[in-house]
């Protein structure tokens, strides 16, 4: 329960100033201050966001589902928030006594298990639409359905090469494989170049992140599947988006990048456990401003481009990485892999 709370009070701090590092880095690469009255150099902005959505009047449309329409935002931050509980952050820590894993719970199945509930989370999204009775939210919840269904082949199939190489679906299992240095890490050591490249397009459909952001399409439906929504319920939307843009970013550095590892650092005592958490927590940063100087830089796919590049694109390489690294490692070997 202790990390539990630890970990929900960081995640939300996390996503409320993932919000304004987005809104800062948009301002310089429109050359521009951003957020810059509340508090020094803005850095209250979240707060008085967050207190904005709060006392914002709540409006329920009368012709919505109600029940759906009110579950709906509930479903899609609840399969965020879950999805972080099983991410290794960092090695063991000692608490009076305990040696115990810095994350919320640790089980053979992770991978399965966080893939299964974020492909839950399209759910919440399709609901939304189909509950709010609005053309444009229908229809982005449409686009939303069959977006994120068709690029979680391509993101499931770029995992496989990174299962074959270390037998086993744990998460920490995957990130002990690559201790040593970056030369152990999947992406080198691994030749899974290819397969994270796939992940992260993947992962930005997943997000409905620019280019990949046709449930939304401000331009075309106001605001897609959450055109309806108000207040809390908008902002539920609103953290969830953010939340799986920072697991997908963690689960990028945990499968490719080695998590906590780094060349020469060997977490030992309360101090290394610290400095592992810190480490993750840089490198999941950078792939945060990835997602959002992505966002920033290209412009939005027809749709057509976009179910193009999942099934004609990122799917056959998908299955051409996959069995690539299966012949490789049955002709090769890998000594760390566990024998049968």
């Amino acid at each position: 329960m202790i990390k539990i709370l630890i970990f929900l009070g960081a995640l939300l701090t996390i996503v409320a100033y993932t919000v304004l590092l987005e809104r800062k880095v948009v301002g310089r690469i429109q050359n521009r201050w951003g957020p810059s009255r509340v508090g020094p150099f803005g850095i209250w902005q979240p707060l008085a966001d967050g207190l904005k959505f709060i006392l914002k009047e709540d409006l329920t449309p009368p012709y919505v589902h109600k029940f759906l329409y009110i579950a709906a935002p509930m479903l899609a931050l609840t399969t965020a928030l879950v999805s972080i509980s099983l991410i290794p952050i960092g090695g063991w820590i000692n608490i009076a006594g305990v040696h115990t894993p810095i994350q919320i719970t640790d089980t053979n199945i992770s991978l399965l298990i966080i893939l299964g509930v974020t492909s839950v989370g399209v759910y919440g999204i399709t609901l939304a639409g189909w509950s709010s009775n609005s053309k444009y939210s229908m229809l982005g919840a449409l686009r939303a359905s069959s977006q994120m269904i068709s690029y979680e082949v391509a993101l499931g199939l770029s995992l496989v090469g990174v299962l074959i190489l270390t037998g086993s679906f744990n998460l920490r299992d995957i990130v002990d494989h690559q201790a040593g240095g970056f030369w152990n890490w999947n992406i080198f050591k691994g030749g899974q170049f290819i397969a994270f490249f796939i992940y992260l397009m993947a992962a930005f459909a997943e997000t409905n992140r620019i280019p990949f952001d046709l449930p939304e399409a401000e331009s075309e439906l106001v605001a897609g599947y959450h055109t309806e929504y108000s207040s809390m319920k908008f902002a539920m939307f609103f953290m969830a988006e953010y939340i799986n843009v920072i697991v997908a970013s963690a689960m990028t550095v945990t499968l490719f990048f080695g998590g906590w590892s780094l060349p020469g650092f060997t977490p030992h005592g309360t101090l290394g456990a610290i400095l592992s958490v810190a480490v993750f927590v840089v490198k999941t940063l950078f792939f945060v401003w990835v997602f959002v100087w992505v966002r920033w830089t290209l412009p939005r796919f027809r749709y057509d481009q976009l179910m193009k590049l999942g099934w004609k694109g990122l799917f056959p390489i998908a299955v051409v990485n996959v069995v690539a690294t299966a012949v490789v490692l049955a002709f090769f070997g890998d000594p760390s892999w566990p024998q049968k």
